[in-house]
């Protein structure tokens, strides 16, 4: 089976073949038809399986002779980083069709997203906090939607945003086309699958394992020799690109900044960082002058680069999910990659679940050349916050300050303080010049929504 069996527009077909698409991947295969037949689908897929494109392309397809500048379709994201590799994907993808599309997501300024809405757009990648902003400030119109796509929805769930989803389900048009893609099938995802499909087409790929290109490795070891254990192993590593996943943004950038005097090109991406220094990491990952990235796992959704030949889990995920979600990024594209995970004792009862996930033991090592039996310090130092720097309180009066040289300042009242003088009379307004940017309400968040950084 090839792309053209699907009968794309000329110029959706011409760019298939110019970005070199030659065989559909398995949910391309069994998810685009019954998208193009304009019906509902659940998509459960891994990680790095090509789902974007499942959705892309028929979305560009039931746009094309429609009219244009008014958002019909809306894709959205868990993080930053996603968003932006749908949409560019939507530009390579679309670049022959002229159809417009922009991003939507915090961190970044709101004015240049409220111009290029007044420009006029036809599809809006979006990440779900800042949409609910630009919704109730009225600055984004989704009277004309035709296709809404929620795409990681399980990772969208476990960052706390499906209070937020709700929110957004309940202000776009009923009469819609609804794709959902997730790479696990949570309880949560089955409930607002009954909520926001209409008689979808289930299409299943592997959802339950990471992929069979992987292979995977246990490093038994205590917490404080991991640091130890990451670096000898990388001596003993011959890798293209590394990424590291760790449990908390701080550990991230520490070890990036230790891997860095070690003399690697590595750079760490965390939520703590600001969005252009985090594309920055993300630019020079992809195109190879950081061959090492550490990342957190909200941080790491979008991060699709096909050489990753090593993942190595400096900490162990919470969850299953979260293992097959971070493994995803090797073994792409039908390439092999390697699994390392550092383990302690505490961690046994999860690996027992991922070796039931997986249908098989994971192999456990012991890297040679290297000392296990270091004592643990008394405290953990390796990663303890350096201590604040003493706070100086200034302890000089008001008057004192300003007073001059040599004149005598009386001392504090030992009395009670008079009353000010109260007055019937309206303070004065002071009208200021006006605000050179959009000025945002605060938006309350919901009751519910327990939303973590991205």
């Amino acid at each position: 089976m090839s792309f053209s069996s699907f009968k794309f527009h000329p110029q959706i077909e011409a760019r298939v073949r110019a970005l070199g698409y030659q065989v559909p991947t398995p949910i391309q295969r069994q998810a685009i038809p019954p998208v193009l037949a304009g019906k509902d689908v659940m998509g459960l897929a891994q990680t790095g399986t090509g789902k974007t494109a499942a959705f892309v392309l028929p979305i560009l397809q039931h746009l094309l002779p429609g009219p244009r500048g008014k958002v019909r379709s809306l894709i959205i994201a868990p993080t930053r980083e996603l968003a932006e590799q749908i949409h560019v994907s939507v530009g390579e993808l679309g670049s022959n069709t002229h159809l417009k599309s922009c991003t939507i997501y915090g961190g970044v300024g709101v004015n240049p997203q409220v111009q290029k809405l007044r420009a006029g757009v036809d599809i809006v990648v979006a990440c779900p906090g800042r949409l609910l902003d630009h919704l109730e400030q009225r600055t984004i119109n989704l009277e004309n939607l035709e296709v809404l796509v929620l795409d990681e929805a399980d990772r969208m769930f476990d960052m706390g945003f499906l209070p937020d989803i709700r929110r957004i389900v309940k202000q776009l048009p009923r009469q819609r086309q609804t794709l959902m893609f997730s790479a696990t099938m949570a309880d949560s995802i089955r409930k607002l699958t009954d909520e926001v499909l209409r008689d979808p087409v289930t299409v299943k790929i592997g959802h339950t394992a990471p992929a069979a290109t992987v292979s995977h490795a246990i490093f038994p070891v205590a917490q404080h020799l991991k640091t130890g254990l990451l670096m000898e192993l990388l001596k003993q590593t011959d890798s293209e690109s590394i990424l590291i996943f760790t449990r908390t943004k701080y550990r991230a950038k520490r070890i990036g900044q230790e891997l860095q005097k070690a003399g690697y090109s590595a750079a760490s991406l965390q939520g703590n960082l600001s969005q252009n220094k985090r594309q920055d990491a993300l630019d020079g990952f992809r195109n190879g002058s950081y061959q090492i990235l550490v990342a957190t796992d909200i941080a790491a959704r979008g991060i699709d680069v096909l050489s990753i030949s090593h993942v190595i889990n400096y900490d162990m995920p919470d969850t299953t999910d979260a293992y097959t979600h971070r493994i995803g990024r090797t073994g792409r594209a039908a390439k092999t990659g390697d699994a390392f995970t550092f383990a302690s004792q505490e961690d046994e009862s999860l690996i027992k679940s991922i070796e039931r996930v997986l249908g098989s033991k994971i192999e456990r090592r012991i890297l040679d050349g290297f000392d296990y039996t270091k004592t643990a310090p008394r405290r953990d130092t390796e990663f303890a916050r350096p201590p604040r720097p003493p706070q100086h309180r200034n302890t000089q009066t008001k008057a004192e300050k300003h007073a001059a040289p040599g004149t005598a300042v009386a001392g504090p009242r030992t009395g009670p303080s008079p009353k000010p003088p109260t007055s019937t009379a309206p303070a004065a307004k002071t009208a200021g010049p006006p605000s050179p940017t959009r000025q945002w309400k605060r938006r309350k968040p919901a009751k519910s929504s327990t939303r973590k950084e991205a």
